[in-house]
């Protein structure tokens, strides 16, 4: 039997500057939500538009990165792996949340002035 994959790619707008912040053990991390839109008419030639939100983590160097060139409203490319994990609320309540793990960013769009990872 073949292993899975778990493989995101995402294009769309950030929507708001990355936080980063560093672990216990120095290692840089940044977060940051990314924006899809979607666009669809209906058979009665009613558009349609849906905005997705994606929470995006990244770890190390890349974390470095984005921190630096990313900012609100940029297009960016990401990809990754999506990764779900729990932790408990002050409540005692168990809360689960997921995201993607980048491996890779690229800036887009004329504002976005290329470079990356």
């Amino acid at each position: 039997m073949s292993k899975g994959i778990n493989k995101v790619i995402i294009v769309g707008y950030l929507g708001k500057d990355p936080e980063i912040r560093q672990t216990q053990n120095g290692v840089n991390v940044a977060s940051f939500s990314v924006a899809t839109n979607e666009s669809w008419t209906d058979k009665e030639s009613v558009k349609h538009e849906e905005t997705e939100w994606h929470r995006v983590v990244a770890w190390q160097k890349l974390a470095e990165i984005c921190g630096q060139y990313l900012t609100k409203g940029k297009q960016v490319y990401i990809e990754g792996k999506l990764k779900t994990r729990s932790w408990e609320d002050k409540d005692g309540i168990k809360r689960y949340t997921t995201e993607i793990v980048a491996k890779d960013m690229q800036m887009l769009g004329a504002s976005g002035g290329g470079g990356g990872h």
